[in-house]
This record gives C-alpha cells, structure tokens and sequence, in this order.
C-alpha cells in the first residue's frame, strides 16, 4: 500500500541531502546525537507530502515530539537522515527511511541512499527490491562463515562495557564485524545478502520500522532479544539474519545477558 508513491516522495526528499549549496547547521541534541537543518527540512518536506497523500496517517519521526503511539494506530514512521553523523562528515553512508504501518505491522517500506542512488523497497507479501531488482538474504549457514553488522548504542554510554564485550564474543565466533553508524541501512543490507545478520540495543521505531519489513520480505528473521517479534512504535534490541544464522547468533546473545546481565 502507498509503495510507489512513498518511493517519489522519499527520493525527492533524498535529493535534498546532495545538495552542496548549503551550509550545513549543526545542533548537538546530547553526546553523540545531533541534528542538521537538513533533517529538519527532509521531514518537514515528507511531513507536507504524506499529509496531502492520506491526512488520516500519523507521522511518527525522530525530529518531533510523539507522545505514546498506540500499537493499533496507522502512521507513517520516518527517519529523515538515519546516520546523521556519517551525513555531517560525508560519508555516504546516510538514508531517508519511512515506513507505512497498519493493523499492528508494518505494511511497506522505502530505504533511500542518496549518495549511492539505491532505493530498497518492501511491500508485506511481495518481496524486497534493490532498484527494482529482488533481493534476499544470504544463505550463509554458520555465524563462523558469517559477516556481522553491529550497532553501538552511542547515545547509552552506560552500556559501553556489556556492548563491547558482547561484540567480541561474537567476533570470536564469526568471520568478522562492520560498523556503518546507520540501522536503517544494515538491515536493508542483511536484506541484499551484504551482510549475514545485524543485532543492536534499543532502537527506536525510525531506526528499525522499514528495514525490519525489508529483512523479512527477503525470507529473513528479525527478533528482539529475547526472540519475540520486536515492539515496531516503541524501543527494543534487534537480531536480524537469516533463518540460519540469526537463530544461532541470538543464542549466543542470550547467553551473554544470562552470564552478564
């Protein structure tokens, strides 16, 4: 529902963040967190877009104050820059992601790199797209052969000892780890086969809403930690694979918090 239309809107929005005529205003929000007037602009644009598509749709997105969305609620959830931080340095590795969720899940999803022109889109039932080509996830069959993405909680430095000393574990036990400083864009990239599986703590729903639809259109698995389908309009952990290695990689992540949690 709405695919083809939140695909425009998304990439005309996304065409504002290539845009080298501005200068580029910077507020800090708290440690590590911080906002552009390019995000600001990014949602203001899809904000005036999706509301003239269907005004009955809530916008549920980083840059403005919820309040406590209801889980029987239809919203459209956005991330006008996830990585905003890899966006400020220019990086490339920065993406506007929005979501359409009804009837307790998430319906469709756009993920957009501007930088790279790819455009991964998912519609509940009709499989995930790169560029209009289908994707899925790889079939890697061990976390030993698997590539791992990771997310490192930056705005809870109170987590840093418990977070890095699960990332070794599981540096252990596989083929190696990336970092990209963009949720959005790891789980789009489980989806594509890039990586293997991904896992982070606490993600808000802009963080995690479209690449969740993405990763399980692609014949994926997403869970929270404690293997339930994740909250989608609040916060929760994220392990995201396929079917092999997710199962393995969220055993090993449980009995991490049961030795050290």
């Amino acid at each position: 529902m709405y695919e083809k239309e939140m695909a425009a809107l998304v990439q005309r929005a996304g065409a504002l963040l290539t845009d080298t005529t501005q200068a580029l205003e910077i507020t800090a929000k708290g440690r590590a967190n911080f906002v552009t007037q390019m995000d600001v602009a990014v949602q203001e644009q899809l904000r005036r877009d999706l509301h003239e598509l269907d005004p009955s749709v809530v916008l549920l997105a980083e840059e403005q104050k919820n309040g406590q969305p209801k889980i029987e609620g239809r919203y459209w959830i956005l991330d006008p820059i996830d990585g905003t931080q890899n966006f400020i340095r220019h990086l490339g590795l920065s993406a506007v992601s929005l979501a359409y969720y009804e009837n307790r899940q998430i319906m469709s999803s756009v993920i957009y790199n501007p930088f790279t022109k790819e455009l991964f889109q998912a519609v509940r039932g009709q499989g995930a797209f790169l560029n209009g080509r289908k994707i899925q996830v790889t079939e890697t069959a061990s976390l030993e052969d698997s590539l791992v993405a990771v997310g490192t909680s930056p705005y809870e430095r109170e987590y840093t000892a418990t977070n890095f000393a699960l990332w070794q574990e599981i540096f252990r036990h596989s083929l190696d780890i990336r970092r990209s400083g963009s949720a959005c864009l790891d789980l789009a990239y489980v989806a594509a086969g890039r990586y293997d599986c991904y896992f982070e703590r606490n993600l808000k729903p802009w963080d995690m809403a479209a690449g969740i639809l993405l990763v399980e259109e692609a014949q994926g698995r997403v869970t929270n930690y404690v293997g339930e389908r994740p909250a989608i309009v609040g916060n929760d952990d994220i392990c995201a694979g396929n079917v092999h290695v997710q199962p393995e990689l969220l055993a090993y992540i449980q009995r991490f918090w049961h030795d050290n949690g």
